[in-house]
């Protein structure tokens, strides 16, 4: 996912975008788990993604702050 398109989400937007990744990653285990996995990259994909998202919701978290 891009970084600007995060950037310019609102922040219940940012939210639901996590929650939408955190269950694409459980699923993504799960077919790990049961050998069902076709593109095993796409789980370090969604992992990091979350994290992008984390981040700029922790910037915007910070910025309202100071």
């Amino acid at each position: 996912m891009d970084l600007n398109k995060i950037r310019k989400m609102t922040d219940q937007e940012r939210t639901a975008e996590l929650e939408r990744m955190k269950q694409e990653l459980f699923n993504l285990r799960f077919q790990h788990v049961t050998g069902q996995l076709e593109n095993p990259v796409r789980m370090r994909e969604v992992r990091r993604d979350i994290a992008r998202v984390k981040t700029i919701m922790r910037e915007n978290e910070l910025n309202k702050n100071a």
